[in-house]
């Protein structure tokens, strides 16, 4: 398996997801399709935590009102099932890695997964 999760609107996604030949890869466009509880739950069980894959970063958590100290592990969950911008992305996953995110480390460790100097 593998499948990268991503938003077509987000011009980091592009970005990142322009540097690697993903010809054998499943692209999920996750608002037009999005992740499904056993998704979910796959992406958790290889990161350790829903809030790994939360993004701290959504507009919906001041929409919301959202103080995310007081979240636990079973609200990342259900806000992730709820709506596609709480997904940090984009998600890279193969049966035995993930990448999550955007920052210079996980960009960083996907160049090396691939190959790419």
């Amino acid at each position: 398996m593998k499948k990268v999760f991503y938003l077509k609107t987000c011009d980091t996604c592009r970005k990142i997801m322009a540097q690697f030949d993903l010809t054998d890869w499943e692209l999920r466009e996750i608002k037009k399709d999005p992740v499904t509880e056993t998704e979910l739950e796959e992406m958790h069980q290889k990161s350790g935590s829903y809030e790994a894959l939360f993004s701290k970063k959504s507009t919906q958590i001041k929409l919301r009102g959202l103080d995310l100290k007081t979240l636990g592990e079973k609200d990342f969950k259900s806000l992730l099932l709820d709506h596609y911008t709480f997904l940090k992305r984009p998600v890279f996953i193969t049966d035995e890695k993930i990448f999550i995110g955007n920052d210079q480390k996980t960009v960083a460790d996907l160049r090396t997964f691939f190959g790419v100097e």
